[in-house]
């Protein structure tokens, strides 16, 4: 499965796009919105350039993806008449990968320029709005265009599922593969196709994480290690291509899903891939998926430790940590559907269409209609508690 290809939000405006289903993630941004201001806003006092580049990475469709800047161009803006300075112009990029509805950013634009016209007299700042498709592990934009770069629950999605290696060696993956890859030169190519983060194989092409589509309490230490690998990869990539994109003393806040401690299996993020697990294993049972589907497909998603994030930002070097934050979102969603829909409704217009293409639509409503229940069954035993980090990276002078 290509990651670039297939990975996007549910498009539209329907009963479950991402623009209707993404108010957990708006919530969660709107918790860190104070850092986000005033990060921006003491980059502009610094520099105050005449025309400020900004990057949302990651920004999928719906209100979401201009709210965020025109709450940016406001503070701004208030920094400005604060000091008698003239208000700079916005140069915006909005970034996500290829398949995304970048239509529905651009039929949201007129919208978006009459609202900032009608708050201000003077019709406002100028602001240039262009979309930069592609994966952010990697570069997207010119040498030192930016001044600040935004991306909000997005880094916590791997650049691969089951299309590459990780840097694990095939040995460490399973001993027995470099004698069989020796012996039958034919199956090379399948091995460096399969034995990849999340999806690990043996000898046999025979899944070693069988019935789990994350890393949970029975998979193999190896596949939390291929998942960690990959994870040092990607954010080592990151970093160093929007260090080569951002200006000298740059600013960038990330927001993404983590974890509190060092087990990669607890009782927050890593939990909800098992009730999906769970619900996929549920249709297995009554016939409605393979079992060898629910074996090759694996998420392309890892939640580090705070520990994990502070280490490899100090290993490759480009960017000062200046905040690292952990929060929690509360279980008032706003909704008379209760938590469990909720939560379903949102991880479905994230994953729907990665799941209809490896697995087919048709399973799709019966899926998240068990999945709902299953985290309702579960909070009312215990609380789930999700854990989000907000970081502020300056890149170093």
């Amino acid at each position: 499965m290509d990651v670039d290809k297939v990975f996007h939000m549910k498009g539209g405006l329907g009963e479950t796009s991402y623009a209707r289903n993404s108010s957990l993630q708006k919530k969660a941004s709107d918790m860190v919105k104070h850092i986000t201001l005033e990060t921006i806003q003491q980059l502009y006092l610094t520099i105050t350039p005449k025309s400020l580049g900004v990057a949302d990475l990651g920004c999928s469709s719906g209100h979401n993806s201009l709210s965020i800047i025109k709450e940016m161009v406001d503070a701004i803006e208030e920094a400005c008449h604060k000091g008698s300075r003239p208000v700079p112009e916005f140069r915006v990029h909005l970034n996500d990968l290829p398949t995304n509805d970048f239509n529905a950013i651009f039929t949201a634009l007129p919208e978006f320029y009459r609202e900032v016209r009608r708050e201000r007299n003077d019709g406002g700042p100028p602001i240039y709005v262009a979309a930069y498709p592609g994966s952010f592990y990697g570069r997207l934009f010119p040498g030192e265009c930016l001044h600040f770069i935004y991306s909000s629950y997005s880094l916590h999605w791997l650049s691969r599922s089951n299309r590459a290696t990780v840097g694990l060696p095939v040995d460490r993956i399973n001993p027995s593969i470099p004698q069989l890859v020796k012996e039958k030169p034919a199956v090379k190519d399948k091995v460096r196709q399969r034995v990849v983060p999340p999806a690990l194989y043996d000898d046999q092409g025979r899944s070693i994480n069988k019935g789990n589509i994350y890393i949970s309490e029975s998979s193999p230490p190896l596949v939390s290690e291929a998942y960690f690998s990959q994870f040092q990869e990607d954010l080592s990539l990151f970093l160093r291509s929007r260090s080569e994109e951002l200006i000298h003393g740059g600013r960038m806040v990330l927001i993404f899903l983590g974890r509190m401690g060092s087990d990669q299996v607890d009782r927050g993020n890593s939990f909800f891939w098992e009730l999906l697990s769970r619900s996929l294993t549920t249709l297995v049972s009554k016939g409605e998926v393979e079992e060898e589907k629910l074996d090759s497909y694996n998420v392309h998603f890892y939640a580090p430790s705070a520990d994990e994030l502070e280490d490899e930002v100090r290993r490759e070097g480009s960017f000062e940590m200046d905040r690292l934050e952990m929060f929690e979102i509360d279980r008032d969603v706003g909704s008379s559907a209760g938590y469990g829909t909720a939560v379903a409704t949102t991880v479905r217009a994230i994953q729907e269409p990665m799941i209809s293409h490896h697995f087919g639509e048709g399973i799709v409503d019966n899926l998240f209609e068990q999945y709902g229940k299953l985290v309702d069954e579960e909070m009312a035993k215990e609380e789930i508690r999700p854990v989000t980090f907000v970081v502020v990276l300056r890149k170093r002078m």
